[in-house]
């Protein structure tokens, strides 16, 4: 089993930067297909973006392609999302999934943090 902890979430300008961090304990993170998601208020859970855990591969949602990027430090057993270029539709609570076999990109993850908040505002 893995715990999962989401930090680095805020109050950010339009047009500004955040890096989230997940940091795994118990199990090594590169073991899992890892993800982020998002939920807005009154919004549906959104798939962000997934990076794989043999080839570091990585796919994102259309909405943020370009702007983020996932990374993985196995030597910290942390998953990284780079954010820029923020617009305030990104404001919601973002969450860390992994799990061993995803369906698709945004389905059967098994473990999740407890998500951090961004808000970006002027």
């Amino acid at each position: 089993q893995v715990q999962l902890v989401e930090s680095g979430g805020g109050l950010v300008q339009p047009g500004g930067s955040l890096r989230l961090s997940c940091t795994a304990s118990g199990r090594t993170i590169s073991t899992y297909v890892t993800a982020w998601f998002r939920q807005a208020p009154g919004k549906e859970r959104e798939f962000v973006a997934r990076i794989s855990r043999i080839s570091s591969s990585t796919n994102y949602a259309d909405s943020v392609k370009g702007r983020f990027t996932i990374s993985r430090d196995n030597a910290k057993n942390t998953v990284y999302l780079r954010m820029n270029s923020l617009k305030p539709e990104d404001t919601a609570v973002y969450y860390c999934a992994a799990g061993l076999a995803p369906r698709g990109y945004s389905q059967g993850y098994d473990y999740w943090g407890q998500g951090t908040q961004v808000t970006v505002s002027s």
